[in-house]
This record gives structure tokens, sequence and C-alpha cells, in this order.
């Protein structure tokens, strides 16, 4: 009988069984598998005594990963490829330094990979052999962020025309790749699971040694999934196939579409466009719900007097609506709404887009197409012989279109467009930038409205703030509104994301007066248009924005962070 040394010898003088050590040397021995993996999964041996036996042997600190938080591990240490392949799971970095989990210290190859994939020096720490097997399979099955276990809630999604879009996907992955269903499940879920959680946009995007998934929800990203980085190409071709794109070019951007049909009865439009990056293509999609355009415009936060305005601005026979804001405050929708009010079976109405992003049953949408001369001002030109009664332009970019959509407001008909500009006085000088005389824009205008999206606080958490009566009145507060005042700040909950959930418009809505009409004749700048519109009873951006945090609305943090003074 053998000597027994190293680990072994340590767990006899735990009370191990020597008999039972020593078969277990020779079984590992004829099995040509390490001791520690044999002995813990033998059941003979408890896993923490051979962890406390080769923390004593070899000096290496002893952890119980049962007291880890292993959600706190960084994603950028899940090489996912080297903790399948040796079994053992990079912990933390401090420094120079790799701290590595790892049940067995007597294998060091396992190590010098580590230390050549990151550059770090290795430092081991004794785990229990069983705790460090489950933990490895945890983060293997977690790569797939849920590629091989959606359950039932992928049973009525589909695309337009599925099979083919399989088909072609069957083609263009490598044939070595193995079973591409884990990639088409994978990118199911992460377009479901962004509709469930009202994200208006995914982000697929590629590193060097990473590949990560975020959402925009609530107008701020968040990222949801990293998927290992050597899938970077099968996910790209996925989305690609499924938006009808050429998946032989990557060295373009391009632009496609997609249907994913969530039931019989609804389905959901995804706008993507690929862009090649260093270490693959990023793949962003806008979310396109038809829904957004039937909230009804109660829904969408503007204040009475300013619905009012906005009203009676779309019952008028013709001039011009004008809605702005930076990209993703909302304009979209807001357009969309009030063509939804003004679509009925006696009008008649046009739009040109680009693109179009949600169909509206009962109106005639237009996909502009510079390539082919099918600009706005084309398209524009055409709508005026089509016996319109409302036109939509998507952007007036030049002073062609709008000159154009200006004349159009003049000879009858109602327009609806946008700009992108910070607030409505801006957006009259921007016109009168643009070549626009002054006469035709104090005529043709009747309503602006500047806006942008906040976020709303959950309602679960939220706590009232305490905050003194100066301060508020400081950061642009009045007395009156102080007077009925609920100040409430974001906590976070289950039910939100940091204390918010939602979010809700905050508007500048400016009807043209005779005396904004005069200022606008007499050539005013900006500043002298916002004096004159704040004499006529119009809020400004940030005087709604602090109207909606004494609602209870949303907080201080966030009036702050969409408005300015």
């Amino acid at each position: 009988m053998a000597v027994l040394t190293g680990i072994p010898k340590r767990l006899v003088a735990t009370g191990i069984d020597e008999q039972i050590l020593q078969s277990l040397i020779q079984d590992a021995n004829e099995q040509r598998i390490p001791f520690v993996k044999l002995a813990a999964e033998s059941g003979k041996v408890p896993s923490a005594q051979i962890a406390f036996a080769a923390s004593e042997e070899f000096g290496l600190p002893l952890l119980d990963l049962s007291a880890f938080d292993t959600e706190a591990i960084p994603e950028e240490l899940n090489n996912i490829e080297l903790i399948e392949k040796h079994r053992l799971v990079p912990l933390m970095a401090r420094g120079s330094r790799l701290y590595v989990a790892q049940a067995d210290p007597t294998q060091i190859q396992p190590l010098d990979d580590f230390k050549f994939s990151t550059g770090l020096n290795v430092e081991p720490v004794i785990v229990e052999h069983n705790k460090l097997e489950a933990l490895v399979e945890k983060l293997i099955n977690a790569q797939d962020s849920g590629m091989d276990d959606l359950g039932s809630e992928l049973d009525d999604v589909d695309l337009e025309d599925p099979d083919a879009a399989d088909k072609e996907a069957e083609t263009a992955t490598n044939a070595n790749s193995g079973d591409d269903a884990p990639i088409v499940r994978f990118v199911n879920k992460m377009l479901l699971d962004a509709i469930k959680m009202g994200s208006s946009d995914i982000h697929f995007e590629p590193y060097e040694k990473r590949y990560r998934v975020r959402y925009r929800t609530d107008g701020v990203l968040h990222e949801v999934a990293n998927p290992p980085a050597s899938l970077t190409g099968k996910i790209a071709a996925r989305l690609k196939v499924m938006s009808q794109m050429d998946i032989s070019e990557r060295r373009i951007p391009q632009d496609g579409r997609i249907k994913m049909r969530i039931s019989k009865s609804k389905a959901i439009d995804f706008r993507v466009n690929t862009l090649p990056t260093l270490f693959g293509e990023k793949i962003v999609l806008r979310i396109l719900d038809p829904s957004s355009a039937q909230l009804g415009i109660d829904m969408l936060g503007y204040e009475p007097a300013q619905k009012d305005l906005y009203m009676h601005a779309l019952s008028k026979p013709q001039g011009m609506i004008l809605v702005t804001g930076p990209t993703g405050s909302g304009k979209t929708v807001s357009l969309y709404t009030g063509l939804n009010i003004l679509n009925e079976e006696g009008t008649n109405i046009s739009t040109a887009e680009d693109p179009a992003e949600i169909n509206l049953e009962g109106i005639n949408q237009v996909n502009v197409n510079a390539k082919v001369g099918l600009d706005f001002a084309a398209a524009l030109r055409s709508f005026l012989r089509q016996d319109p009664d409302v036109i939509m332009v998507g952007e007036i970019r030049d002073l062609e279109t709008a000159s154009i959509a200006i004349k159009a407001a003049q000879t009858g008909h109602l327009v609806l467009s946008t700009l992108h500009t910070n607030s409505a006085p801006e957006t009259i000088t921007r016109l009168a930038n643009m070549g626009v005389p002054a006469f035709n824009i104090a005529t043709s205008v009747s309503l602006i409205i500047a806006q942008r999206l906040a976020r709303r606080l959950c309602k679960s958490c939220k706590q009232p703030a305490d905050i003194p009566e100066e301060a508020l009145l400081d950061l642009g507060f009045t007395k009156d509104m102080l007077e009925t005042a609920e100040i409430y700040q974001p906590v976070g909950c289950d039910q939100c994301k940091g204390g918010y959930k939602g979010r809700v418009g905050i508007y500048e809505v400016v009807k043209i007066t005779d005396a904004l009409s005069r200022i606008i004749m007499q050539g005013g700048n900006s500043i002298e248009i916002a004096d004159v519109a704040r004499n006529e009873g119009f809020n400004d951006l940030r005087t709604s924005a602090l109207m909606k945090v004494a609602q209870g609305v949303t907080s201080i943090e966030e009036a702050n962070r969409v408005t300015t003074d």
C-alpha cells in the first residue's frame, strides 16, 4: 500500500478512512482523471473537506461560493470557452491580479490559459468542487440569455413568411457551426422581451472580447444580455435575414424591416439598421408599435389648455402645425395622434415620411427615396395634385420643402410637419434662416409644439421629497404651483427601473397670435419671440416640466434632465 501524500494525507487527518482514499487514488489513476474531481463526484468524501485539505496543503485562500455574490462577477471576465473547457471561474479582478475559483490546485495549465487570455496575474482561490461545477453550469446556461429555455411564451410569435426566413438562415450560416436553432430563439426572445418591457430600441453591439445587447427603455439604455463574442456573425446573419437584407454585404450600412406577429390580431414592426464597426456589424432595431399611435390625445400628457390649442388647430381647414424636438422626443406619436383624430371617411390625408414608421389604415403614406428623386419636395408637389385635405411632411429640411408646405397651408390645406429645433421660438427663427419670408411664416404657421419625454415616477414606490420652499423657488417653481404641489422622488422596486416606469410628454404649445405675428414680421429673434409668447400666457418647456413635478408625475431630476433654464 502506497504512502499517502498531499491532499489525501490531509484528508486522513480530517478523519477520512485511508482505505477509501487508496481506492479513489487507484481509480483516478486508471481513469486518468484528477483525484479531487473523482473524490468529490464519488460522494465518498465531502467536498467541503476536500476544499479545506487543498487549501491547507497549498497555502491558498478558501472561499465558500454559497456566500459569494456570483451575480457581481463582471461580464467581461466571463470567457465561456475557457470556463467550459477548464471548469474554472474568474471571480474578480483587482489591479493586475485575477482571482480564479479552483477546486483542484494541482491543475496548473488552466491558470496559464486564463493568464494568457486576460494578461493578468492569476491568483487561485480554493472552492468546493460541487459548488464550482454548479456555478460553471449556471454561467454556461446564462450565456444564451435564455436561448434554450424560452418556454411557451414564444409559441404565438412568428415572422412574416417565417419558413422562407428560416430557410435563408439555414443556408446563410456556417455548415460546421452545428444547430443554429438557439440563435433563432435567442433573437426572438430579445425582440419579445423588448416589446414586453416597452422599450423603444434594441442595440446589438459587437466588441473585441464581448458582445452586448441593450434596450432603450423610458429613454435610457440598459444592458440586458451578453452572448459570447463568437456568435457575432450568426446573430448579425439572423437579423439580416429577418430584415431581408443582403447577408453577404458587411462593408456598408443597410436598412431593413421586420414584422413580428405577436398573436393573430397583433403584429409589431421593427425598423432595422446595420453599421459596420471594427469587430462586426452593430445592429439597431427601432420598435414601431402601432398601438402607440392609437393612445389618444388624453394619454400624451398635454395640459388641458395645451390640448385645447392642439385640438383647435386640428379643426381648422388650413394652416400649418409644426412639432419640434430632438430625436426620440415623441414627435411621431404626436403627429400620428393628430392624424388619427382627422382620419375620417370624408378627409383625404397623405403623408411623406422617411420612412413611414407605422401603418395607418385610411391614410395614404409615402416613403421618400432620394435615390430615385422622390424627396419631400417632390412628394409634396405630387400631393397637391391629389386633391388633399390634410398633408403630413415627415420633416422640413430645406427651403424648397418649406416653401411648398407653406404654399399648401395658404391654399386651403392643413399641413403637419416636424423640425429639429429645441423650442417653439427657435422653430420660427429656423424657418427664417432657411429663407422663408417672415410674412409667410406669420400667416401660415398656426401652432408650434415643442416637446420632450420625461420618465414617469413609479406609482408603487415613489416617496415624498422634503425640499425647502426656497430651493424650489430657485429651481423655477412659482408660489401658485407650490400651493398644491405634491413633489416626489424615485426609490426603485421590482415593478420599475430605478424608480421610473413609463414616460410622459413635456410640451410647449404656442399658438401664433396677433402679437406673435407682429414680432415675427419685425424680424424678432428667438429670445424676443419667447418673451412675447410668455406674455401671451404660453408655458415654455421648463415651466411645463415643473408643473409635471408639482403634480407628482415626474421628479425634479427628470425635469432638469430634459429641460434647461
